[in-house]
């Protein structure tokens, strides 16, 4: 004991030590520099990711309980054209067959998530624990490892069991925090002797936000102005009492690290010689992932929000900052509870500052006083939200590494880019691009110092992309959702990305050349294999010859039908 309080002790002066650091940042600078060529250091870590719902499908299937996803997918009008994780990729009953897609990237890690109502049906321990889903991931984990592949699991990936946000409302209700240590604990003892590295969360501002400010997500609610603040305050908390579990219970004998993953986008100013553009951007960032960093690492909140949240409350007459405090206890109880940080990382956006009137309402966005912009000339591969702006990549890292979080050792545990439903080229030369240029990137912010220990491309198949449903693609594998088998079939992004993993970076530009022509060559087989698929064949005859076929009869044969209605009333 003595030694775990001196080593926290060590660690909090560290922070402290640091905590001026966030002023060494140069908004000025804005090193935009030509490609590096060059490698990651040895035994960096390379991977790709996954989660629960938006892969396994089998959601009633083999004792697995009802999530808030299930619910909510299954409710019209939640999720574009009503799509649902129902079968999704069907992985569960794939794990073999994964696992050899993950043997072909030559991959060194595998980022999934475990299925809260997967092994715990009712949502708590003491009431049943599913032995058929507890069985999957042991297998799944076995497997893993028999290839030479290290499992990294992420705790939460969103799918709450629906009964716990029925009794108790979800995140908006501080028993999840038990509760989720309970479910936490029985995954650290059935799985952690093989299992070393967890996180908690996944993008836990996706949950409060879009899980209880817009209802975007599930559960679909809409508590503006407190609903996230309060789902954040209940998971940050839930965090700190599983990472103390481990590390009293269960460090000592399966040495492994509990952290968190966080996404954020980057937040440039518009005008780097504008205070008023930078301090926006300041809370942009401090809003957006300081918002959970900061009480992990200081033990509150980000100062900016205690303000802005405080004065804004009190301009709405209300008695208390809508934004909840952590007592003295509290703070000292989540300070330094990581022992990594996890970061999702896929756009930029252009920040200035904007005024929110108090009498607008509550509303998260109002309270940041900011605008987002995009530059026109930013890549856009279809989808409406993410820009291919990898400069943005280094200057995020550079700016985590500054701040007052002890540069912390960090895995990049989401990157990547999608391409729109209907495509089927399977050459994916943007794909190709946006992983080079990034990944590039973040070569260079490890050379600038940035303690980057393993990167993880976002994902390893298309799947389920939660409202947008199957209308966006960020597979590294094809998977063809309308042949029941869920086949897949490798993108040119799989050579390409392979090559990288194979170099561990960059090694020349010759060698660079021809990696990008031989994926060319492979996802040229691969398209004929696609296109000699007889289901997907029949399909495309459908939608492409049969169903225009039919809607121009019918609007022939209505011209008809009105033509002979107007000549008898003539």
């Amino acid at each position: 004991m003595l030694r775990r309080e001196t080593l926290r002790l060590c660690h909090t002066f560290t922070l402290l030590m640091c905590m001026s650091a966030s002023e060494d940042f140069d908004w000025t600078k804005n090193h935009r520099t030509s490609f590096y060529f060059g490698t990651f250091p040895t035994g960096f870590s390379w991977g790709a990711g996954s989660s629960a719902y938006q892969t396994e499908g089998a959601w009633n299937t083999d004792g697995k309980g009802m999530s808030i996803w299930d619910v909510f997918s299954h409710r019209k009008g939640n999720i574009l054209s009503n799509e649902t994780g129902d079968f999704s990729c069907e992985s569960y009953h794939k794990v073999k067959d994964d696992i050899g897609l993950m043997r072909e990237l030559k991959l060194n890690h595998y980022r999934f998530s475990i299925s809260w109502p997967r092994i715990l049906p009712r949502g708590t321990i003491s009431e049943h624990v599913n032995e058929k889903g507890i069985q999957f991931y042991n297998d799944l984990i076995n497997k893993l490892l028999d290839n030479k592949i290290t499992p990294m699991v992420t705790l939460y990936h969103w799918d709450l069991p629906q009964v716990l946000q029925e009794k108790y409302g979800g995140w908006q209700n501080v028993s999840m925090v038990d509760y989720f240590n309970d479910f936490a604990s029985l995954c650290f003892e059935r799985f952690g002797d093989r299992v070393k590295h967890w996180m908690t969360f996944n993008n836990p501002w996706s949950v409060a936000v879009e899980g209880y400010e817009t209802g975007e997500h599930a559960p679909g609610l809409k508590l503006k102005g407190t609903g996230a603040y309060r789902a954040a305050h209940h998971l940050i908390k839930a965090h700190a009492k599983v990472w103390h579990t481990y590390d009293t219970k269960w460090k000592s004998k399966q040495k492994g690290l509990v952290g968190i993953s966080l996404t954020a986008d980057w937040g440039e100013p518009v005008d780097t010689s504008n205070q008023g553009d930078i301090r926006a951007a300041e809370r942009y960032f401090q809003f957006y992932l300081g918002w959970f960093a900061g009480p992990l690492f200081h033990g509150d909140y980000p100062q900016v929000m205690k303000e802005y949240i405080g004065r804004k409350s009190g301009q709405q007459g209300l008695g208390a900052s809508r934004l909840p405090v952590f007592s003295a206890q509290e703070k000292t109880y989540i300070r330094g509870a990581c022992d990594f940080l996890g970061l999702g990382h896929f756009t930029t956006r252009y920040i200035t500052q904007k005024n929110y009137p108090s009498g607008l309402g509550d509303s998260y966005f109002a309270d940041r006083d900011l605008a987002e912009l995009v530059d026109p000339k930013w890549p856009d591969p279809g989808s409406e939200w993410l820009y291919s702006v990898p400069w943005g990549f280094r200057r995020f890292l550079n700016y985590v590494k500054v701040q007052s979080y002890g540069n912390p050792m960090i895995y990049v545990t989401e990157n990547g880019v999608p391409e729109k439903k209907y495509c089927t080229d399977l050459c994916d030369a943007w794909r190709m691009q946006y992983y080079k240029d990034y990944i590039n990137e973040m070569l260079k912010a490890v050379r600038d110092g940035v303690n980057v220990k393993g990167y993880t491309a976002w994902s390893l198949l298309d799947s389920f992309e939660w409202d947008e449903g199957y209308s966006q693609r960020f597979g590294l594998f094809f998977v063809d959702f309308s042949n029941k088998n869920k086949p897949r079939y490798p993108k040119a992004s799989v050579q390409f990305y392979k090559r990288i993993i194979s170099s561990n970076g960059f090694p020349n530009q010759r060698e660079m050349e021809s990696w990008k022509r031989k994926a060319e060559e492979a996802c040229f087989s691969s398209n004929q294999l696609l296109a000699a698929d007889p289901l997907r064949g029949h399909m495309e005859m459908v939608s492409e010859i049969v169903v225009p076929t039919v809607c121009t009869l019918c609007v022939l044969l209505s011209a008809i039908f009105f033509m002979f209605l107007l000549r008898r009333r003539l």
